[in-house]
């Protein structure tokens, strides 16, 4: 008696699916049932319309390979009609159109109908090269981590549109991202625009706010602030000429200096007070430059220099 041969596809497809395998799904559950759930499994997301005639063939083979790979893959259906916005973003232009993510991001699609023969290939291709689940979040970490380093590289080389780009879409993605919002006011000030830095500076969590770069651009703003309500350097140039020992004035120009990105110069000018009379205002010319240098950051070669300028001064 030979064995019976079971078809297990045929199995499959008279199957009911599993629970959640197959769902409709809004734009404002999108992050949940597709970028979330796909850090646990391949997701297929169909793009579709009640009046579209393609939409209606492709369906049904989507909804049976899904079916057949038995929760190995799922599938999310999205009126564009009811729902618009998310495939906007994707630039879905014609339907049907079907986007597959893994790992919590886009990794492949196509538009239009396809043969189920061909639907079923692409999935299994999908399933194939999606990451094991246990790694999938660590895989969006990784990437965060390393559009974070890119963005700060991109800072570090005066490239502020693609740095405000980048460090844009991780706060997208994380919006409590300390780092990213940090980078991404460092970038508002050095485009002149304080007001925006500060703003992004309002929205890093409580918590977040300490270590060396946070530091770094409060004390700039502060500085900034300060020499705004400051005579321009013409002005304070002209007062230190006719009085070279007016310390208020060598310290408001010290200030001003500062503002306009010129460090060095303005480490000298709190210097040449501290030389003058090291107990002017109660040591504010140290005072100054040692705010000035937890502004700049120890790697600047300004602050370098400064302290340099100031360790001589101070065993002179």
């Amino acid at each position: 008696m030979s064995t019976p041969i079971i078809d297990v596809a045929a199995a499959a497809n008279n199957a009911a699916p599993a629970p959640g395998l197959i769902q409709e799904s809004s734009d404002a559950a999108f992050k949940a049932d597709v970028i979330d759930a796909s850090n646990q499994q391949p997701v297929l997301v169909d793009f579709w319309a009640p009046w579209c005639g393609p939409c209606r063939q492709l369906t049904p083979a989507l909804e049976k390979v899904v079916t057949e790979k038995a929760g190995a893959i799922k599938l999310v259906k999205i009126n564009i009609d009811e729902h618009p916005q998310i495939a906007g973003q994707l630039g879905v232009q014609s339907i049907p159109a079907v986007f597959a993510f893994a790992g919590g991001r886009p990794v492949d699609g196509f538009m239009g109908a396809m043969p189920e023969a061909e639907v079923r290939r692409f999935a299994d291709k999908v399933i194939t090269a999606a990451p094991a689940p246990a790694a999938a979040e660590n895989s969006i970490e990784a990437q965060i981590a390393d559009a974070v380093k890119g963005a700060n590289e991109a800072l570090a080389a005066g490239d502020l549109g693609s740095a405000a780009q980048i460090f844009g879409m991780v706060i997208q993605h994380q919006p409590d991202n300390a780092e990213a919002l940090i980078g991404l006011a460092q970038v508002y000030l050095t485009a002149g625009e304080s007001e925006q830095a500060q703003a992004t500076l309002d929205m890093v969590p409580e918590d977040k706010r300490s270590g060396e770069a946070y530091a770094s651009i409060t004390n700039s703003l502060r500085l900034k602030a300060e020499a705004a309500e400051l005579s321009d350097t013409a002005a304070l140039e002209s007062a230190l000429a006719t009085n070279p020992d007016d310390h208020q004035a060598r310290y408001d120009y010290a200030l001003a200096l500062n503002a306009e990105g010129k460090r060095v110069e303005a480490a000298e000018a709190l210097i040449a007070i501290f030389k003058r009379d090291r107990t002017w205002n109660e040591d504010g010319a140290r005072t100054k430059l040692l705010e000035f240098f937890e502004a700049w950051g120890p790697k600047d070669p300004a602050t370098a220099k400064g302290r340099r300028m100031l360790s001589a001064a101070l065993f002179s």
